[in-house]
């Protein structure tokens, strides 16, 4: 089969970068769908990211209604299969359980993508219904990490972690409900943006009661990607329940400029959690580069109860999966989750949370609103807070202490335990403000470390608006120009 560009050509361009060829003639949409489909064939076999392709789908650009004249001209796109459903596709969300689900409508958010012109050509693995850190039950699959394959991608947008990295792809869909696109995106070299609360839709089969912590949005390898599919996806649906906003400018025109001189905070002491000693030294190093930039940076940390606010954010995940499971097993006539179809720490954690009370609710969100109105106390006084993405390396493969087919009989030891790893990122799901995983850092064990920059709420466009500062100031090198050892255009 012949190719439309080389793999190396392929690898170099962007998703706007794509459309911009499809619209000059140099290339169809149906190429590109051809060259990313074959790139999946070629890697997915190792990698295990991608649970399926839709042929149709690359055959025909158009199909489901996708519009070839919206901005991003028919680029091709994977959906995480968790979140926005797909009219007439599977979406078995990582579980034995779900095996055969097919929706019968697209979700919101899944019509904004197809008029933006993305091309869905299938779907990447997660974790069982997105509640653990990697997508990895022998059982199901094993997504591996393209810059080593003993380890994991982390998760849980795992296999679109693996397929950029690996250069299939440019831009794809994931989501964030503690640092599910940040944490893989920092340990697979990826740009991760967690949108502020009020961004992007979860209409109609998940409430905006639940997206006050679980947010949509994609991993890509360039800045100015993640600020078009805001631009062109953001949005609610009729009869939303909270705000959604539209922010002053686009996007895309904001990045073209520099920041003005900000105020950057650098910490890595949350509560009783650490980075290791190499992090910090990664962190610190990312702090001079924006130093250099003109930026000033010194250490701060928010006046939050750090116990206190991951108390309420393991409160908020039990309570919320144990719902979530109870949901999909009523559905099919179930009184409990079938223990050969649901791994075992979600049953733990559906019999744990299924009886939250509404006082342990209130005394939940009332911790969260501390949390918030601290962070927000403290934008005032910084701009951007920065931090590793997360407080260790990246687990090989194996590590069953972080998932869910653990068999850790305590759900609280068990979430413990993901906190003193993953502890950077969830809090701001609990106060809806936006993080950005950038590809800054190196692991010494080679893998890539996310550098993760927060701000206030609604401050999306200033991240991009720095990382964007940052991409020129390194001539768009993320990752010192490294690529990993699976990737389309190795010999």
């Amino acid at each position: 089969m012949t190719m439309a560009m080389s793999w190396d050509e392929w690898a170099r361009q962007d998703a706007v970068g794509l459309a911009a060829l499809v619209r000059g003639g140099e290339v169809t949409a149906a190429e590109l769908a051809a060259q990313a489909a074959a790139g999946i064939a070629r890697l997915n076999p190792t990698l295990a990211g991608v649970v399926e392709v839709f042929e149709d789908a690359v055959q025909d650009p158009a199909t489901g209604g996708t519009d070839l004249a919206g901005p991003f001209a028919g680029v091709p796109w994977l959906m995480k299969d968790l979140g926005p459903t797909i009219a007439g596709r599977l979406q078995e969300m990582g579980s034995r359980l779900m095996r055969g689900n097919r929706p019968a409508a697209d979700a919101w958010l899944t019509t904004r993508i197809r008029r933006a012109g993305l091309n869905i050509i299938g779907r990447t693995t997660t974790p069982e219904f997105g509640c653990c850190s990697s997508a990895e039950n022998p059982a199901v699959y094993v997504t591996r990490n393209p810059w080593n394959l003993e380890h994991t991608t982390n998760g849980s947008s795992a296999g679109c972690g693996a397929m950029l990295a690996a250069g299939i792809l440019p831009l794809s869909h994931a989501t964030d409900g503690g640092g599910s696109i940040r944490i893989p995106a920092g340990a697979c070299g990826n740009l991760g943006l967690k949108p502020s609360r009020g961004v992007f839709s979860t209409a109609p089969h998940a409430s905006d009661i639940s997206s006050l912590v679980s947010t949509q949005g994609c991993q890509s390898r360039t800045v100015r990607d993640t600020a078009a599919f805001l631009d062109h996806c953001r949005g609610g649906a009729p009869g939303e329940f909270m705000p959604y906003w539209t922010a002053p400018e686009p996007y895309s025109t904001l990045i073209e400029r520099d920041p003005p001189r900000l105020r950057i905070a650098l910490s890595h002491e949350w509560g009783d959690y650490r980075a290791t000693p190499h992090f910090v030294g990664e962190l610190e190093r990312a702090g001079r580069l924006l130093e250099g930039l003109g930026h000033h940076v010194d250490w701060a940390l928010p006046a939050v109860d750090f116990r206190a606010a991951f108390a309420a954010q393991t409160t908020c995940y039990i309570s919320n999966f144990a719902q979530t499971v109870a949901n999909l097993i009523a559905a099919r006539g179930l009184s409990r989750p079938p223990e050969d179809l649901v791994e075992p720490m979600n049953i733990r954690i559906w019999e744990a949370g299924l009886d939250t009370s509404y006082t342990e609710r209130a005394r939940m969100q009332a911790a969260f609103n501390a949390t918030s109105r601290a962070f927000g106390a403290f934008f005032e006084a910084w701009d951007v807070i920065l931090t590793p993405v997360t407080a260790l390396p990246t687990p090989k493969l194996g590590t069953t202490q972080y998932l869910t087919i653990s068999d850790n009989p305590d759900v609280q030891d068990w979430f413990a335990n993901l906190w003193r790893n993953f502890a950077y990122t969830p809090l701001a799901n609990l106060c809806g403000i936006p993080g950005l995983s950038m590809p800054l850092g190196a692991q010494e064990n080679g893998l890539p470390l996310g550098i993760q920059a927060q701000a206030a709420q609604a401050q999306d466009g200033l991240l991009l608006q720095l990382a964007a500062q940052v991409e020129r100031a390194i001539g768009g090198r993320w990752n010192g120009g490294r690529r990993p050892q699976m990737h389309v255009a190795a010999p």
